[in-house]
């Protein structure tokens, strides 16, 4: 019987790297992305692996949305096996500067989304005695950088998150870890480019050189899918004892 795995802002970057991966794997998965060809996109991917699927536009800022997204995954498939809390959105700027609203939104949907997802999923996973919770948190969720006070705050948040869940999880078989990325080449990231040249007064190759890839001791960007490989380890069975840990995928950010 094939899994099931939900993936929150799968139809883009990350998300959907994972998305490919895990269908390579045959599970069936729950897609969800606010892009006006999301539907499209999931369409594509389940064609390309014959795999069985749904979509979903919930917005993760909307915690009924996301109980819905939830329970739609659940009844369609008769389960949940893999839940990835990976939507998350960026904004840079001085901490004098920095709109309430966007600190709001940030911590909304890169932490408190994760939240309600795993709260819609936990009772099921509970029953099974099986489950798999992988956050996308950051190298922001062990280290700090200025002017992203929201998104480094919603990345500590999802590493200390993950580490409650874990105790939590560990006597019904389930296990959460948190992925942490350094710089990955996503349209989240491209978009921090251009917010970073204005913040800095930098030409983009500055921000690129003194910025982006300053940290990385590979001055590479992170593959994509060496993120989703990292998934598909987090939620095999070899991996349940893997608990509770924030895995820096970072390129040596965080060893320094």
């Amino acid at each position: 019987m094939s899994k099931t795995i939900l993936i929150t802002g799968s139809t883009s970057g990350i998300g959907l790297a994972i998305a490919k991966a895990f269908a390579a794997q045959g599970y069936n998965i729950a897609f969800n992305g606010l892009e006006a060809n999301g539907a499209e996109i999931a369409q594509q991917v389940a064609d390309e692996f014959n795999i069985k699927h749904t979509f979903s536009p919930a917005n993760m800022l909307q915690p009924e949305a996301i109980r819905t997204l939830v329970a739609d995954a659940i009844s369609t498939f008769g389960g949940l096996d893999v839940l990835v809390n990976n939507a998350g959105i960026q904004y840079v700027a001085p901490i004098d500067q920095f709109p309430e609203q966007k600190w709001n939104d940030i911590i909304a949907i890169n932490l408190t989304a994760a939240f309600h997802a795993t709260k819609a999923a936990w009772g099921t996973m509970k029953e099974k005695g099986f489950g798999r919770i992988i956050n996308i948190a950051s190298a922001h969720g062990l280290r700090a950088s200025e002017f992203k006070s929201a998104y480094v705050a919603a990345k500590h948040g999802i590493v200390g998150f993950t580490k409650t869940m874990a105790l939590e999880g560990a006597p019904f078989g389930i296990t959460c870890n948190a992925i942490c990325p350094g710089y990955v080449e996503t349209p989240i990231v491209k978009n921090q480019i251009a917010d970073q040249m204005k913040a800095h007064g930098m030409s983009e190759q500055e921000v690129l050189e003194k910025v982006i890839l300053a940290r990385h001791a590979v001055k590479q960007f992170i593959p994509v899918e060496l993120i989703a490989q990292t998934a598909i380890f987090m939620a095999s069975d070899i991996a349940a004892t893997f608990t509770g840990v924030a895995m820096p995928v970072d390129a040596g950010w965080t060893a320094q």
